[in-house]
């Protein structure tokens, strides 16, 4: 299957919305959120936090933990993770809600920190400098969907310069496409343009 697929409620989607065992989460995922624009520092820090968390697993484990993640993580409050000390880590580390992998959760950790450095509104305005000034075409099947771009690319690059860990292009690529930078629903998906 790489094309858009009829859902329970017939109406088509990208296929990995209908993947096995997905039992409605990702269709919700799909529906409501992916490819939708984020806006907001601490919102985009979720998601940037979350993106690296998923690295090597499927998305799927994210959302069945995101509520554990966010009540774990102070709802990914970039003021409140920035406080976070030594002893927040290790609860982290003994957290069954969340990924216990002590690389990304020293690297959500060390972000905030930095991020909390920064003006309002300055994660904001990195992250979407990033996105492509016109559109591409709407990808018929998933095999036209890339896992890297340049733009994806140069805000790792830009990530990275700025302290932030645990972002590289492909994760980079994946903030974008999670957060309406790029849209990335097949042209057959009804989310891809949704009223």
């Amino acid at each position: 299957m790489s094309g858009a697929v009829a859902g329970p409620d017939g109406l088509l989607r990208c296929p990995w919305a209908l993947s096995t065992g997905a039992t409605g989460e990702y269709i919700a995922y799909h529906d409501s959120e992916w490819g939708r624009p984020v806006h907001g520092d601490d919102a985009l820090y979720e998601r940037l936090c979350l993106e690296a968390f998923q690295s090597g697993l499927s998305w799927l484990t994210i959302l069945r933990r995101r509520e554990g993640f966010r009540k774990a993580f102070s709802d990914f409050s970039i003021a409140a993770v920035a406080e976070f000390g030594t002893a927040d880590a290790e609860r982290l580390l003994a957290d069954e809600g969340i990924i216990r992998n002590r690389a990304k959760i020293e690297a959500t950790l060390a972000n905030a920190k930095v991020l909390a450095g920064w003006e309002a509104g300055e994660l904001d305005a990195l992250i979407w400098s990033h996105a492509p000034e016109e559109p591409g075409p709407a990808p018929l099947t998933v095999t036209e969907v890339p896992a890297v771009t340049a733009q994806s690319t140069a805000l790792a690059k830009a990530l990275k310069k700025a302290g932030i860990r645990f972002v590289g292009p492909t994760t980079a690529y994946a903030l974008m496409q999670a957060c309406g930078l790029v849209n990335d629903h097949l042209a057959a998906c009804a989310l891809r343009d949704p009223a």
